[in-house]
């Protein structure tokens, strides 16, 4: 099997909806995944084929109450489900059982359900299959903006000390640390000093580092390539890594392509970096849930302080929207609020 982190998750996205749209989803949805192939990544599709999945068996539970089997359904059936119908499948969503498990959307899980329900109804109307589309009759959930969580400046300095010196982990933790230490720090630094996704990061190949002018190549959402550059203290964490990947690869006659190995000298997983960036996050900054994300916005947040240009700053994280970027602003909105606290003053300064 090819070790491209790319090729193989979109192999198994792809056998993933083939499975779905064999087991889980009426025969329509064929002509539907056929027609957005070409304009969708895989992952997206597959998200598409998972809400469809749940918005389907709500009509058969709720609906059509076992008269009728997901697989049965008709164009006809979904051309009779109101607006009515879909505002329940949202309340719905609060709280359900989907796989043996329970399950609770909240506003962004539910606006995003309902604009895929929304894209297969607009298709099937615009195709002239069904003759009205009530889900466009249906408002989205209002979204409540969260408060961007950052590492401030001390916070980044301790957790990069923490991952190099162990300090503040259990005796479980220190015994898989001395093993880890410099490729955990790579990858720390590497978030922390490019603002580069998890999926990004888990997707880098050795071939992709060019250390003449300390820059490497991600591939964007979407399939598209970037040539980011790194400053000479990631540098110095990633060749200290490389050096000691090499002695280990060569023992273990390891031939992978991945950048960052696992234990079993294996492509890292997403979860491995999710936990891992947990662990050392929790230590330094314990009231704050980090995640590689937040580590992304800290880096975002702390180039627009730096440069003050909020398209450098979408442009480096790879934003298509300058307004997705404008949230990094926001999360420095209150450093600004409190520097200027003082600043009028209501009376002469010798009273």
């Amino acid at each position: 099997m090819s070790d491209d982190f790319y090729i193989n998750r979109n192999n198994k996205n792809l056998e993933t909806i083939e499975k779905l749209l064999e087991n889980d989803l009426p025969a329509f949805c064929y002509d539907y995944f056929l027609a957005i192939d070409s304009q969708t990544s895989t992952l997206t599709r597959l998200n598409y084929a998972h809400d469809l999945k749940i918005f389907f068996y709500f009509l058969q539970e709720k609906k059509f109450r076992q008269n009728k089997f997901v697989l049965d359904f008709t164009l006809d059936d979904i051309e009779q489900v109101t607006s009515n119908d879909i505002e329940y499948f949202l309340s719905y969503l609060s709280h359900y059982r989907y796989g043996g498990k329970e399950h609770n959307c909240n506003e962004r899980a539910k606006a995003r359900k309902l604009s895929s329900v929304r894209a297969m109804y607009k298709f099937f109307f615009n195709k002239g299959y069904i003759s009205v589309d009530n889900s466009a009759k249906v408002a989205t959930p209002k979204i409540h903006e969260k408060p961007i969580i950052r590492l401030d400046a001390n916070e980044v300095f301790d957790i990069i000390d923490t991952a190099e010196s162990g300090s503040g982990l259990t005796a479980h933790q220190i015994a898989y640390h001395q093993k880890n230490k410099v490729r955990d720090t790579a990858i720390l630094m590497l978030f922390l000093g490019t603002g580069i996704r998890i999926s990004e990061l888990v997707g880098l190949n050795n071939g992709d580092l060019n250390f003449k002018d300390n820059s490497f190549i991600v591939t964007r959402k979407g399939g598209s390539k970037s040539i980011l550059y790194f400053d000479d203290e990631v540098a110095s964490a990633l060749s200290r890594y490389l050096e000691q990947k090499e002695n280990l690869s060569q023992n273990a006659n390891d031939e992978s392509n991945a950048l960052f190995l696992s234990s079993q000298m294996k492509r890292i997983t997403v979860r491995a970096v999710e936990n891992l960036v947990k662990k050392y996050a929790k230590i330094v900054s314990p009231l704050k849930k980090i995640s590689p994300h937040k580590l992304r916005s800290t880096y975002g947040t702390q180039l627009y302080k730096a440069t003050g240009d909020i398209y450098i700053v979408a442009d480096v994280l790879g934003h298509k929207d300058v307004n997705t970027t404008r949230k990094h602003y926001a999360a420095i909105s209150d450093d600004n609020r409190r520097a200027v606290v003082g600043k009028v003053k209501l009376k002469p300064e010798d009273q």
